[in-house]
């Protein structure tokens, strides 16, 4: 059974469950246990499963962690303490694991002295031990896994990838057999992706080699649904969940936000001076503020940043940037700065994000959106080290689009809504991973290795005919694969229902390829056999041919790939149809865009009763009470006030999540009919909405249709044909009652996203190797074997598990297929309505996603200016 926990327990009971010598060294060093404490000391202490999320500087590391060392320590005192692993805590940061281990280290060593102090040093030698830990991550030196296979330690710090392959060591994971304790960190982070459903997989399989179930603790800052992440947590057994208790901690810490607007006027204003506003109030604040952590959105982002406060207030190496790009000993040096309280500010996109020890931090400032509430409190909550402390942010936006959705999120975060993570589920390419790791530690029973596989929870539904497809590939029996260098991992006896290893170099080929993070490299791009730059591949995934994309200031069009070139020839168009961070950029997230409807509901409603559709209101108007209530200062509001009221005078309806409003208009310069989609859903399920309309109209017009997608809608360009009220109809009419999904798996099988993704998939079911007897092979000839292989297996079966796994992953994990298929169906009920007009311009609240292509760096001014002229003509028309 899985329940939430209500009431705390008291100080008195939270303590009393405590070794007395852990219990003096914690009341020495800390004057009152916090919230999360209060239960988790005492559920841990009883063996009970326990998820809990509460804010960063709460303590839920000692919540996690205090009632095990107790334990120890009372091993330790009856000389039973062992050199065995007690405990392994996972997180996906190695930077977390390594502030772990010296955050624990102290107490370790502390505590040890007061049993010294006490009982004196004869008596210690050879009967007490001291309480051990140690980490193991790809980062720890041969010598330190040596020193820890003679001797290992009772806390083991580590990531998913390090244990997974410690119970594939015959010799290692004999340390592991007396565990009992599990604690997973940032579990928010890891349950929304393959790294966490390739965790869930390796807890299943120790606890199946230990022969016991052991006890699994679950930490988080933002966790929703709760009891989803306690599925993810515990699994089940026996087809029943397991036992788990939840502890929402998480509202303890007070928000002090505002949605803010540098300048009166985001439109008319110079762009100089809106960016010489922008880094002004940076500064101002960073300088009230002993240190100040920023956030933008991007790496180039975060540089830029650093840049132009260096380069404009003077700032020296009191001010640092930090990010996944820059090295690991640079990023250290950040961390250690921050921790010292020795840099006023540093910059990060979101390398800073997740809970490695930072010291104190006044205030955080973000950039821009940063698209989902959940990362919103994620980031802020960085502020205020002490869960007392109000956490304070400035967030800090340059469109009207991303006014109306920060004032939102920070509104929704005042009200304790998050967004749902979503999990991967059923990934065969993982699943793959584990069988062939299975089947190193012996001989399996196929039924067992099923049953052991569906108690993890990605995996709780899996279909028996996927898994055996999966075990036939991996055992060599499509035939066409040993032809194409893809040979058997496993040996499978159908007749006995059985498999294991096979081949000597098995365990080599295992150990060098696990693993769920793709290699990627960057990609050349020529024109005229000429080479012209790179581009990152994630971004190349996007492109689809005819795609227009800036690069060096220049623009070119997308024509098709091979290996890891790109081949462009000169765009003629006058814009792009793609930004270059558009891989960078994270998506708008669902809930999130529904809060947003919400809204633009009711303020829409209450400026429309004001103009006196409905009478007119006396006093403070409707429209200024909702904005009053919104976190945000004046220059927001009169911003957001006058965009909607832009847009209810020239085009007569604001589009919100049940009303989405289809528009066809021109495009200014190039005189194209672009038909816009008003669709506030996000880009993941705009991303499969866009396509499956673009496949339907340009069936029926018989032409290329041109997608640009963004959060809120999306833009389809028809060229020179127009579209009839009656033709909406009917593609609307096709849609809701097609099977989207059949159409959009034919849409992406040429696409630039298949052949990359395809890879990925291949690289982690092992059917293509990244590493093979101690040889890189490098990510170009992976790619070019992946194209070779993805042909094959379509001719061979179109169920083949790699093949279907990639389908699953860009439909359900890059796309939100199931969503958009959920927005269709409201459509076909009427629960979501729809209205069809046709402008002589774009109305306002098209403008962000017309000139979505324009939003780079090097062509900022040009949007700029564009907008301008978009908004002129749209003034001229309300007159």
């Amino acid at each position: 059974m899985i329940e939430q926990l209500q009431k705390p327990f008291s100080e008195e009971e939270s303590l009393d469950v405590l070794n007395r010598y852990v219990r003096e060294w914690f009341t020495s060093n800390f004057n009152e246990l916090t919230p999360p404490q209060r239960f988790a000391f005492k559920l841990i202490s009883e063996g009970s499963n326990t998820l809990i999320t509460a804010p960063t500087g709460s303590g839920k590391t000692m919540s996690g962690f205090l009632s095990i060392i107790s334990r120890l320590f009372d091993y330790s005192l009856q000389g039973k303490l062992e050199e065995k692993v007690y405990c392994v805590y996972v997180s996906p940061l190695r930077s977390l694991n390594n502030d772990i281990f010296r955050n624990l280290t102290k107490p370790l060593n502390e505590i040890y002295d007061a049993i010294v102090k006490e009982k004196g040093v004869d008596i210690i030698k050879g009967n007490i031990q001291k309480v051990s830990i140690g980490v193991r991550t790809g980062d720890t030196t041969q010598q330190e896994r040596r020193q820890q296979l003679a001797h290992p330690p009772n806390l083991l710090v580590t990531t998913p990838e390090s244990l997974a392959i410690m119970i594939n060591s015959k010799k290692f994971v004999e340390h592991l057999k007396g565990m009992e304790f599990v604690i997973i960190d940032e579990l928010h982070e890891l349950a929304s992706n393959k790294r966490g459903v390739h965790l869930s997989l390796s807890i299943e399989r120790l606890e199946e080699i230990i022969g016991r179930e052991i006890t699994r603790i679950g930490l988080g800052a933002t966790l929703y649904p709760l009891e989803e992440a306690a599925k993810f947590l515990v699994g089940s057994k026996d087809g029943k969940e397991r036992e788990c208790r939840m502890v929402d901690a998480s509202w303890q810490k007070r928000l002090d936000v505002t949605a803010s607007s540098p300048v009166k006027d985001l439109i008319y204003t110079d762009n100089d001076i809106i960016e010489e506003s922008l880094y002004k109030t940076i500064d101002s604040t960073i300088r009230k503020n002993r240190t100040t952590l920023v956030f933008t959105n991007t790496r180039s982002g975060t540089e830029r940043v650093v840049f132009n406060l260096k380069k404009r207030f003077g700032y020296g190496e009191d001010i640092a940037a930090h990010h996944s790009s820059l090295s690991r000993e640079s990023r250290m040096e950040v961390e250690d700065l921050l921790k010292k309280g020795s840099l006023k500010c540093a910059v990060t996109s979101t390398s800073l994000e997740l809970g490695v020890d930072i010291g104190s931090i006044d205030e955080i400032i973000q950039l821009g959106s940063p698209k989902s509430v959940t990362r919103a409190i994620q980031r802020i909550g960085r502020a205020g080290h002490s869960y007392k402390e109000t956490a304070k942010g400035l967030v800090i936006v340059l469109d009207r689009d991303d006014l109306v959705e920060c004032a939102v999120m920070l509104d929704a975060a005042r009200k304790r809504q998050l967004d749902s993570f979503s999990m991967p589920k059923n990934a065969l390419d993982v699943l793959a991973q584990h069988i062939i790791g299975m089947s190193l530690t012996g001989r399996w029973n196929v039924d067992k290795a099923f049953e052991v596989v569906r108690r993890a929870y990605p995996y709780n539904t899996l279909d028996r005919h996927d898994f055996n497809a999966l075990i036939e590939y991996l055992a060599g029996n499509y035939v066409g694969l040993e032809s194409r260098r893809v040979y058997g991992k496993i040996w499978y006896d159908e007749k006995e229902g059985t498999f294991g290893k096979r081949g000597a170099l098995a365990q080599a080929i295992y150990m060098l390829n696990l693993g769920t993070i793709p290699d990627e490299v960057a990609v050349g791009v020529f024109k005229d056999k000429k080479w012209v730059g790179n581009i990152e591949e994630e971004f190349l995934i996007r492109l689809k041919s005819g795609d227009i994309f800036t690069l060096g200031g220049r623009l070119y069009r997308f024509e098709y790939s091979k290996g890891m070139k790109c081949y462009v020839s000169d765009a003629k168009a006058s814009e792009p149809t793609i930004p270059p961070w558009y891989s960078e950029q994270l998506p708008l997230s669902f809930e999130l865009a529904n809060e947003i409807g919400e809204f633009r509901a009711s303020l829409s409603k209450a400026l429309e009763k004001r103009k006196g559709r409905s009478g007119k209101g006396k006093g403070k108007d409707d429209a200024s009470s909702i904005l009053d209530a919104m976190p945000m200062d004046a220059n927001a509001k009169e911003a957001i006030r006058d965009y909607f009221t832009e847009q209810i005078s020239y085009a007569g309806i604001v589009p919100n999540n049940r009303l989405m409003l289809i528009e066809e208009t021109q495009d200014l310069e190039s005189g194209d009919t672009e038909l816009v989609f008003h669709s506030l859903y996000g880009r993941r399920v705009n991303d499969a909405l866009s396509r499956a309309f673009a496949i339907e109209i340009g069936e029926m017009l018989d032409t290329d249709v041109g997608i640009m997608v963004g959060d809120n809608g999306f833009v389809l360009d028809l060229g020179e044909e127009t579209l009839t009220k009656k033709q909406l109809e009917s593609v609307i009419g096709n849609l809701t009652s097609a099977n989207i999904a059949t159409m959009l798996k034919h849409n992406i099988r040429k696409t630039e996203m298949m052949k990359r993704r395809f890879r990925h998939v291949a690289a982690r079911g092992f059917m293509i190797l990244r590493n093979y007897k101690g040889y890189k092979i490098s990510v170009g000839k992976q790619q070019l074997n992946s194209q070779l292989l993805l042909k094959a297996v379509e001719e061979m079966d179109q169920n083949f598990p790699i093949l279907k796994e990639t389908y699953r992953e860009i439909l359900n994990d890059v796309m939100d297929l199931p969503r958009a298929q959920e927005v269709l169906s409201m459509m076909r009920r009427k629960e979501i309505r729809y209205k069809f007009i046709k402008t002589d311009v774009p109305s306002p609240f098209s403008h962000k996603m017309i000139t979505f292509g324009h939003a780079d760096v090097i062509m900022m001014k040009s949007r700029h200016q564009y907008l301008q002229r978009l908004h002129k003509s749209v003034m001229e028309q309300i007159g």
